[in-house]
């Protein structure tokens, strides 16, 4: 297995990756409390003008932790590494410490048209990391143990080709982030596809 290193320091900066950014996405959520504080405001009224920040962070952190997931799904079955495998991993870890930075932005710019497809844009490109590395495992046998399956190679397949056909919808006026419904197709095909023969 020469050229191939052990994946175990490369999963545990992806995790801690992933942690930070969800610790990042409440920060705003947390840092308006103390001027709700000074102004008395009563809890009623602070939940509610914080209502649009409070749906963000929650889309947001069950956009992460699908995708955190999808890459644990991944790895469980990684054994060894490959330069390959390490760039794509770095690029999956950039979109998901970025995904905070267009969450910022949906309450901020509201309407524009141009949020929501940053957004998915950057989901799309995390999809799309994990599709890429999802291939590098499956095609080389001494970077996986037992137990990848041609489902997960699907599932990814799947995933971001919904995206892409939700980034198409995005530009679509009124659509918005309601393109993200498509991420509820993939799960769909795939019962059906591996529905159970009796």
């Amino acid at each position: 297995m020469s050229g191939t290193k052990s994946p175990e320091r490369m999963v545990v900066f992806g995790d801690a990756a992933v942690a930070i950014a969800i610790t990042v996405l409440v920060l705003p959520l947390t840092e308006a409390v103390p001027e709700a504080i000074h102004e008395h405001r009563s809890t009623i009224d602070f939940l509610g003008d914080l209502q649009g920040e409070i749906y963000t962070f929650l889309l947001s952190f069950a956009v992460i932790a699908q995708l955190w997931a999808a890459h644990h799904r991944i790895f469980e079955h990684v054994t060894a590494y490959r330069p390959a495998l390490m760039r794509w991993h770095l690029a999956w870890v950039l979109t998901i410490v970025v995904l905070p930075f267009p969450t910022a932005m949906i309450a901020g710019f509201g309407e524009d048209r141009l949020t929501p497809l940053l957004y998915i844009g950057t989901v799309l490109a995390s999809s799309g990391c994990l599709l890429a590395l999802t291939l590098l495992v499956q095609r080389d046998a001494e970077l996986r143990g037992d137990g990848f399956t041609e489902r997960q190679v699907v599932n990814a397949g799947l995933t971001t080709a919904s995206l892409v056909v939700a980034f198409g919808l995005a530009f679509i006026p009124g659509v918005g982030y309601f393109a993200l419904l498509m991420l509820l197709v993939p799960p769909i095909l795939l019962r059906l596809r591996y529905r159970p023969t009796r």
